[in-house]
């Protein structure tokens, strides 16, 4: 680590960031604090506050990292030309792959909430909108002659299930009500909402 005068008010920004990251990878959002970054990366909190506007505003920039990461992952899934259905199931595993290897940052993004009466940025709900995008357009491709907001409701719809699989998953609930795992309830959540959407 430099002086602290060696870094830019960007790259000061950048390492508060991978520090920050690094936390809520190891130890969950409960873990990160202002002083534990700064501490780990060797400035001041007063200094975190000249590139962030506070301590919210870190932790929204770290989650929009991970969506970038996810989104990534879920975009590569369907780079080749995959049947739309079969398209879908692998956005579906590819989502469940990350939770479960990546399951501090990933709920990261769901538990961090803002103070009351702040909008969550632009930017954020950009990036949320993009991974819903993915499955939209497998969906339309499932069935085109549906008019394009039966797919916009339906791809939320579908994904909103496959997140609270991965949730009761991680939190084991699901081994509580019978033992199924992640991938057979996702499986068979698919089977029946691509089913009923395609008729």
């Amino acid at each position: 680590m430099g002086r602290r005068n060696e870094h830019t008010r960007e790259e000061l920004r950048q390492i508060a960031l991978e520090a920050a990251e690094e936390l809520v990878a190891t130890h969950g959002l409960v873990g990160v604090s202002a002083r534990k970054v700064a501490s780990r990366i060797g400035y001041t909190v007063g200094s975190l506050y000249m590139v962030f506007r506070n301590f919210d505003d870190l932790i929204l920039q770290v989650n929009e990292r991970t969506l970038d990461a996810l989104h990534a992952r879920l975009a590569d899934t369907v780079v080749e030309q995959l049947p739309p259905a079969t398209a879908i199931r692998a956005l579906a595993n590819s989502y469940i792959a990350f939770a479960l290897a990546e399951p501090n940052r990933w709920l990261a993004i769901y538990q961090h909430r803002l103070p009351r009466g702040e909008a969550v940025p632009t930017s954020f709900g950009e990036k949320v909108a993009r991974m819903f995008d993915l499955v939209q357009q497998q969906l339309m491709r499932l069935c085109p002659q549906r008019p394009t907001h039966d797919s916009t409701l339906a791809a939320r719809a579908l994904w909103s299930g496959i997140h609270g699989v991965c949730i009761l998953g991680l939190d084991q609930k699901l081994e509580v009500v019978g033992g199924h795992s992640i991938e057979a309830v996702t499986g068979s959540l698919l089977d029946q909402y691509l089913a009923g959407f395609s008729q």
